[in-house]
């Protein structure tokens, strides 16, 4: 790999583990800490999640226009300055506004990112996108397991420590990334794209993809908090729920090797293994739904980890592909609005059907709502007539 994707991935890594150290607590905060229930909980990462989804749409279109450095930079100011607010001021309702701020900044940074990491090494296909994905979850790892430990102690350091380490993270922007534009690929304008404009299949191809993928992450922001809260109730300690992630990340990590050979022998196309990923996180829901101690809800973590982990980097790797040259950075904005999105949704619905119903209907609709998502994997590419790349060949596509 380059050295410019290095960079990247070591900035990525840096930004999720700050993120990671206040993220997976945000409902326990919000309903335990300030006595809010979980379906305000639910809205106000709704609402986090909302403004993220405008900042993968300003951070992709950024990218297009003014390139990877200054999109990246800008959202890493915008992150840096509310995390720094939120040392001082953490109360409601001030929490919630920074926590908007927050999602806005982090949301510009992710696509920027992501389309960078296909400009600096487009010959990797999937590689760079899995790199990427592989720091997300070392920062998860390391985030969430010294989180949990962290937050049993003040909640007041986590702020801090997220804090630090975005400012470490805008260093690394600042003096790393400056000169990796020099790499990305030339942009075009409208006038060169006439033939492109006219024939939207790919783009339908991928908001029909990105359907499947939304379900997936309503599901998936379960565990941060629906479940996460579900887990206090049946009294299985913080620092036993924050480990969860550590082993969620330790896993992505640590498991690339099974994960590429079961890839290469079982699902040899990318749809193929989004498919199989689809049916295992539907699996992880089954078991957790009957989960009353740690032990219950580890099975589930670790089936889930693996069902994400065919999932989730495969979606930007079929964007890239899909994407016309110098609209890198507008695909994968809306492939992380897309997600974005589903963590929209996902807090405001698992609350309301928790408050109203129980947990076991939510697992249900889950479930359903994945079922739906296998069919829209398997349709997104009827009408396409071009090959998606990422280490495979033209007739692996669609099969």
């Amino acid at each position: 790999m380059p050295r410019s994707l290095w960079l990247l991935i070591i900035g990525m890594m840096i930004n999720v583990t700050g993120a990671s150290f206040l993220w997976p607590l945000n409902t326990i905060y919000i309903h335990e800490h300030l006595g809010k229930s979980l379906t305000v909980a639910g809205f106000v990462l709704m609402l986090n999640a909302a403004a993220s989804v405008i900042g993968n749409l300003v951070g992709g279109i950024l990218f297009d226009k003014i390139g990877g450095f200054k999109s990246i930079l800008l959202g890493i100011v915008i992150t840096l300055m509310s995390v720094i607010t939120l040392m001082f001021f953490h109360q409601w309702p001030v929490y919630m506004y920074l926590l908007i701020l927050i999602g806005f900044g982090s949301g510009i940074v992710f696509p920027a990112t992501y389309a960078l990491a296909g400009t600096v090494w487009p010959e990797g296909g999937r590689k760079s996108f899995n790199a990427i994905y592989v720091a997300q979850n070392v920062g998860v790892a390391a985030g969430a397991s010294l989180g949990g430990i962290v937050a049993s102690v003040s909640f007041n350091y986590i702020f801090i420590a997220n804090a630090a380490l975005y400012a470490v993270f805008f260093l690394i922007a600042f003096f790393g990334y400056r000169n990796i534009d020099g790499a990305q690929g030339s942009q075009t304008s409208i006038l060169d794209q006439k033939g492109v404009v006219k024939n939207r299949t790919k783009f339908t191809a991928l908001i029909i993809l990105c359907i499947g993928y939304l379900l997936c992450w309503v599901g998936y922001v379960q565990w941060p908090s629906t479940i996460s809260s579900h887990t206090q109730n049946l009294n299985i300690p913080l620092h036993q729920y924050s480990l969860l992630w550590t082993i969620n990340g330790a896993l992505i990590v640590c498991g690339q090797p099974l994960i590429s050979l079961f890839v290469k022998r079982f699902a040899k196309t990318i749809k193929k293994q989004m498919v199989i990923g689809f049916v295992i996180f539907i699996g992880s829901f089954i078991v957790a739904s009957y989960a009353e101690q740690f032990s219950g809800f580890l099975v589930a973590m670790v089936i889930l980890t693996i069902g994400e982990m065919l999932v989730w980097p495969a979606v930007p790797t079929i964007a890239n592909d899909l994407a016309p040259k110098g609209r890198q950075g507008f695909y994968q904005g809306f492939v992380n609005s897309t997600a974005t999105g589903g963590r929209m949704i996902g807090p405001i619905l698992g609350g309301f059907v928790v408050d109203y119903y129980n947990m076991n209907l939510l697992f249900y609709i889950i479930i359903g709502l994945l079922t739906i998502g296998i069919f829209t994997t398997i349709l997104y590419d009827k009408k396409l007539n071009v090959a998606v790349k990422g280490d495979q060949t033209p007739s692996e596509v669609g099969v």
